[in-house]
């Protein structure tokens, strides 16, 4: 088979990039080791950007996002039994969030990509991508039990740190740097109605929490636990104890409790890999880079890159000019570095490092303690929570 564009894996990079190629004009296959079902029920992200949303309208994906997304217009900080809620449209110019979840944003594109009988193939396991380094790089795959071959112009990775297209750039040349944080989350899903109308992340000496949604109807909850926690050894009740003590505050706010319905363990870490582009194969996404979830950076980070190389793609198309593309890497990390900057500030001002000393409790507390009363930290915060406009080479 001979495609333009290969594209590894059908997460959110992968299919947005797929969409955008497509409304291009520029022919390309997805393949995607998991079938459709695992694909589409995976629970990942869920708070997207502005620049992330007004690219899945200008490729006419965002119609259920815009009927059932949960708009946030802020976000609440807790510590010291005190509330603070940072607002964002008065600090960014109009700038906001929403809550859609990345299972959602998945579905829609897979179902615009098989609407338009489009190349997506589900089961399709890669084992290499070979010749990236000249003008036919090869994608070996296996689909329905038989070995096969996909010839392309430019090979896009977006299957994640783990995937083949990562390891197809050589060791010599490519350069990982990378943060492991002592701490992970553990991660609820309950049947209850959230007990806030936008997030709250809460600071407390026994360790981060943070309170989310998925609908009107479904809340999200996080606990800072020990790495190696086992989420069998919390019982229901003993989370929301825990969820209740962390989040107090002075008021009348309580906790909703409800029926839990999916526990998991998340570990913490930031990584960035370097460069992003090897010959004609492009990393995007989690092959690329990795940040821990306090940011809310990870989904946004993968749409900003694949916006990006969709447009030196089509530069390339309509001028033949490879300037865009030759830029993609340099341009893509600039990005992706404050984009981790802000995602270790956060992480590392909101939870309880185990080794931590009181002096460095203190120097959290006071960084809280600014934002609430200085507009500049504020905004700071919150543009760049809100998302930094989409980088241009």
């Amino acid at each position: 088979m001979r495609t333009t564009v290969g594209i590894i894996g059908s997460g959110p990079a992968g299919l947005l990039l797929a969409r955008l190629l497509h409304r291009a004009g520029i022919d390309c296959v997805v393949l995607e080791s998991r079938e459709r079902a695992h694909v589409e029920r995976r629970q990942r992200a869920g708070i997207l950007e502005q620049a992330t949303v007004d690219a899945l309208r200008a490729v006419g994906a965002a119609q259920r996002l815009d009927a059932e997304a949960l708009v946030h217009d802020g976000i609440e900080l807790r510590w010291n039994g005190r509330g603070h809620r940072v607002d964002f449209p008065s600090l960014t110019g109009g700038r906001r969030v929403w809550v859609y979840a990345q299972t959602e944003v998945v579905k829609d594109l897979i179902a615009l990509r098989l609407a338009d009988g489009a190349p997506l193939f589900f089961g399709a396991r890669v084992h290499a991508v070979e010749g990236a380094d000249t003008d036919r790089p090869v994608v070996r795959y296996t689909h329905e039990g038989k070995e096969k071959t996909l010839t392309c112009d430019y090979v896009v990775g977006c299957d994640g740190f783990h995937g083949v297209a990562r390891d197809a750039v050589p060791a010599t040349l490519r350069r990982t740097f990378e943060r492991v944080y002592p701490y992970s989350w553990l991660g609820i899903l309950a049947d209850v109605p959230p007990s806030c109308d936008e997030l709250i992340y809460a600071h407390s000496p026994r360790g981060f929490a943070l309170h989310s949604m998925r609908t009107p109807h479904v809340s999200r909850l996080y606990l800072q636990v020990p790495n190696g926690t086992d989420p069998a050894d919390w019982s229901d009740r003993r989370i929301w104890d825990e969820l209740d003590t962390r989040f107090a505050v002075d008021g009348a706010w309580r906790l909703r409790r409800g029926p839990i319905t999916a526990k998991s363990v998340l570990p913490m870490r930031s990584s960035v890999t370097e460069p992003m582009r090897y010959g004609r194969l492009f990393l995007a996404g989690d092959a690329a880079h990795i940040v821990p979830p306090t940011g809310a950076k990870g989904l946004n980070l993968a749409a900003a890159d694949v916006v990006v190389l969709a447009r030196a793609l089509a530069h390339r198309a309509e001028t033949g000019s490879a300037d865009l593309l030759d830029a993609y890497s340099d341009t893509c990390l600039r990005r992706v570095w404050r984009a981790e900057h802000f995602s270790y500030f956060m992480t590392t001002t909101l939870h309880t490092d185990p080794g931590r000393s009181d002096f460095e409790t203190r120097l959290q507390i006071s960084q809280l303690d600014r934002i609430a009363s200085s507009p500049h930290a504020a905004a700071e915060l919150a543009e760049n929570y809100t998302g930094l406009p989409l980088p241009h080479a």
